[in-house]
């Protein structure tokens, strides 16, 4: 591992120093691997484009976060500039590095997208934006080569996963009950939380070498390290319940589509953000925030409701409004 992080401190040097010139595009680029980006267009493409795809990317995209944010605790790697204050701090990130969540979860998420709609240059374009954010994190300094090559892997192997086993899972899953269905989605949830309390516990009980934070401060860094935790297992795992919650809820009353013309599609839109403000932003600033148990059970509500708005609460709430119709079935093709 020694060698790999000398060979990574080697190779960040070098191609920050390429020049400053290349930090405005590098963050833009890697802006469409982040969780905001995501947090904004994954709804448009669920209300307002394909529920289908969108379904499928909202799964890949959680199940991604939550695995990225065991595997991050369980190997315990440092930032580039956590470990040599020479690399800047071109942004600043409080978590462990390895493997890069956003080589990881742009390799799932580009990768359904493409695998969805099944187009050449879909896939080129895909192809180019995964390699892409994956070099932006490497210049930016937030992550070492390995990584981003583990990300990739990683992501590689959940987006294999999920379209060899989406079809099978979906006929057998609409065997049975609503009330089952949520059931299984709180057991899914759940088997992701006892894996991240696992890398937790292991993690909590191995101390952080004190230079990480004293580099990260030389280095320009705006955040200290401050890795161990259970938020970002806790947020992923959440929303995923929502949302195949709620999928299980509004499948029997008919589904929901997302045709219609573009007033209905921007009307569509409008309303389910403010939901999701006032589910993310609102709850935000009421439920307390820390480490503790009552912290962690309030995440997981706020996150397991904002899941649930974004499958059945807002496609319920356009339906009433007349802003969408009904469709047969959000899960198959």
């Amino acid at each position: 591992m020694d060698a790999l992080i000398q060979y990574g401190i080697t190779f960040a040097l070098w191609f920050q120093g390429l020049g400053g010139w290349l930090e405005f595009p590098m963050k833009g680029v890697t802006f469409l691997g982040s969780e905001e980006f995501f947090l904004l267009v994954l709804p448009i493409i669920y209300w307002c484009i394909d529920a289908r795809i969108g379904l499928r990317m909202g799964v890949i995209l959680l199940l991604n976060g939550a695995l990225n944010s065991i595997l991050k605790l369980a190997f315990f790697g440092p930032r580039p500039y956590w470990v040599n204050p020479q690399i800047k701090a071109l942004v600043s990130e409080t978590s462990f590095g390895v493997p890069s969540g956003h080589a990881q979860v742009a390799t799932g998420l580009w990768g359904m997208l493409a695998a969805q709609v099944r187009r050449p240059w879909v896939w080129g374009v895909a192809i180019f934006l995964i390699l892409m954010i994956g070099i932006s994190r490497l210049y930016l300094g937030a992550h070492f080569l390995h990584d981003v090559l583990l990300g990739w892997l990683f992501g590689a192997l959940v987006l294999w996963a999920v379209l060899r086993l989406w079809n099978s899972t979906a006929k057998w899953v609409q065997t049975k009950s609503t009330g089952q269905q949520v059931g299984m989605a709180f057991l899914l949830s759940a088997f992701l939380l006892i894996g991240g309390a696992i890398a937790f516990g292991a993690a909590r009980n191995t101390a952080l070498p004190p230079d990480w934070t004293a580099n990260a401060l030389a280095a320009g860094a705006h955040e200290t390290p401050d890795p161990v935790s259970l938020n970002s297992v806790i947020t992923s795992s959440a929303t995923l319940f929502g949302l195949l919650a709620g999928l299980a809820w509004i499948q029997p009353r008919g589904g929901f589509n997302a045709g219609g013309n573009i007033i209905s599609r921007i009307l569509r839109f409008i309303v389910g953000l403010a939901g999701v403000a006032i589910l993310w932003y609102g709850l935000g600033a009421i439920f307390p925030r820390g480490e503790d148990i009552a912290s962690y059970l309030l995440r997981y509500l706020r996150y397991a409701l904002l899941g649930g708005w974004i499958s059945a609460g807002g496609p319920w709430a356009f339906i009433r409004l007349h802003l969408a119709t009904s469709a047969r079935s959000i899960i198959k093709k």
